[in-house]
């Protein structure tokens, strides 16, 4: 069975970005990638192309790095021409570009519409203007509310982007910018942990003893709070954390913060930790039940946690015997059923 989605990813890093945001160090995020040109991403297409299987049902090009609108016009036009082009001919089947909320406005979006981009991601990070302006993004809450709304209006799919541990950033603020977010209705988000990369702003800040990341677990109980709003919401999380790369997998891009390769299924763990000791007030149990736990298939692996956390956390704090983890299709996704046995043969 074909997977939904299938991205050829074409990065642009820093191209278009008239400000080094605090956080920000594209090339060590990235990895040190030249200037694209126009063969590079018809090469670049063509190759994905060759790697997907003939069944694919979505493909897309996805422009991740920069400020996609603030590169020149005929930069844009040498970009997108060879995606316009395949997605003509039905090779593929989408565009999207990542942006700045201070680069939108409607020629912008004419020129963009005219190319066959159909998903436009706003790089918000915070929409706090105090948070905005101690980490240098050099753009105001009321461009992101503008941005939003003309990207809507002009009928593109809508993705925002924020981060959590900011400098200057506070649960307050997070929660403002999680609200504000929630009211513009975006087709997706993504959520970022604040990470000290070298050779930024926010790694000088930190030697000096200005900025204090926040801690690991910190981060955790706010994204799983920010999770779960959005998902109440019906507004999807389609990243939580850093896309895992070479340097950041090796730390040599990371003086410090909060990342994990597997930041969101620790998240997600923590979410059905939660779900399971709320259920387990009204088992009952003594020293040395085994819990049975049941799940839909599909989420078996966040509830027993990030390499069987939760079963250990359970085991060690209630006394039990075992945790066993039973799957079953006809649950809903997102529920969990606990028994307690007390025959451990069973």
């Amino acid at each position: 069975m074909s997977k939904k989605n299938y991205i050829i990813p074409i990065f642009i890093p820093h191209q278009g970005c008239p400000h080094d945001c605090s956080f920000c160090n594209q090339k060590r995020i990235a990895g040190e990638i030249d200037e694209v040109t126009q063969k590079d991403v018809d090469q670049l297409i063509h190759h994905y192309l060759q790697l997907f299987p003939k069944d694919a049902v979505n493909k897309e090009v996805a422009f991740y790095g920069g400020s996609f609108t603030g590169i020149p016009i005929k930069n844009q036009l040498q970009l997108l021409k060879p995606a316009f082009e395949m997605k003509r001919l039905g090779r593929i089947h989408g565009i999207r570009v990542s942006t700045r909320p201070d680069y939108i406005d409607e020629e912008r979006l004419d020129l963009l519409k005219r190319y066959g981009v159909c998903t436009i991601e706003l790089g918000v990070q915070s929409t706090d203007d105090r948070v905005l302006d101690l980490n240098h993004r050099g753009h105001k809450r009321e461009d992101v509310f503008y941005a939003a709304g003309l990207i809507k209006k002009y009928e593109f799919k809508l993705g925002l982007q924020m981060m959590v541990g900011l400098l200057g950033d506070d649960r307050d603020s997070i929660q403002k910018t999680a609200k504000d977010i929630l009211s513009l209705k975006p087709d997706f988000v993504r959520i970022y942990p604040t990470i000290v990369i070298k050779d930024t702003h926010l790694e000088t800040l930190y030697r000096q003893g200005k900025y204090a990341p926040f801690s690991f677990e910190e981060t955790v109980v706010i994204c799983k709070d920010l999770l779960l709003q959005f998902e109440e919401n019906h507004i999807p999380v389609i990243r939580l954390g850093l896309q895992s790369t070479e340097d950041l997998a090796d730390g040599k891009a990371i003086v410090a913060g909060p990342y994990h390769p597997a930041f969101r299924e620790i998240v997600e763990g923590e979410i059905y930790k939660e779900i399971i000791e709320k259920k387990l007030k009204t088992v009952e149990r003594d020293t040395g039940t085994s819990l049975i736990i049941y799940c839909h298939s599909s989420i078996v692996s966040k509830v027993a946690g990030f390499k069987q956390s939760n079963k250990k956390y359970l085991i060690n704090k209630y006394g039990l015997s075992k945790v066993i983890i039973k799957h079953c299709l006809d649950m809903p996704k997102g529920e969990v059923k606990v028994l307690s046995i007390f025959d451990e043969n069973l």
